[in-house]
């Protein structure tokens, strides 16, 4: 007569766990510690996003040159497109220095203007000079040369 086997127990079972359970040491989730991925069954949620990097001051300073810079270069340009090296035949000028010879303000303004005294007659790329028996004579010398020949004008 044999002895039947004791219960809960498989007599040809050599070291493996009872059926259902994960072998010792192992996630019974699948899930290796440290593995990327969904966390851990029990470990807390942070809600909070990471924070960004606060700006120093030297950003800020940098920032404020480049703005700056952008800024003078615009009224640098918008002061600048009214002068004489602007001037075209056939534009008006007016005059705010006539006493100066070295800089007497000429500007190029509006012909229906009250505050043009000066017609644009030629404009040459040199300082080869006008005839002055026609034409009042602004030579400009520097990064461009040129001369303008300038004709007296009068509002018809």
């Amino acid at each position: 007569m044999t002895t039947p086997p004791p219960q809960g127990q498989n007599p040809f079972a050599q070291g493996q766990q009872p059926y259902g359970q994960p072998p010792q040491g192992q996630n019974p989730y699948g899930q290796q510690p440290g593995q990327p991925g969904f966390p851990q069954q029990g470990a807390p949620y942070d809600p909070v996003p990471p924070q960004r990097p606060k700006r120093g001051i030297k950003q800020y300073l940098r920032i404020a040159v480049i703005v700056f810079a952008v800024i003078a270069a615009g009224v640098g340009w918008i002061a600048s497109r009214d002068d004489a090296n602007t001037a075209k035949v056939g534009d008006c000028m007016s005059i705010s220095n006539p006493e100066s010879t070295t800089d007497p303000g000429l500007e190029v303004v509006d012909c229906s203007s009250s505050k043009a005294k000066y017609k644009v007659e030629e404009k040459k790329s040199d300082n080869s000079g006008c005839d002055r028996t026609k034409y009042s004579e602004y030579t400009e010398t520097g990064k461009n040369d040129f001369t303008l020949c300038l004709s007296e004008y009068s509002a018809k």
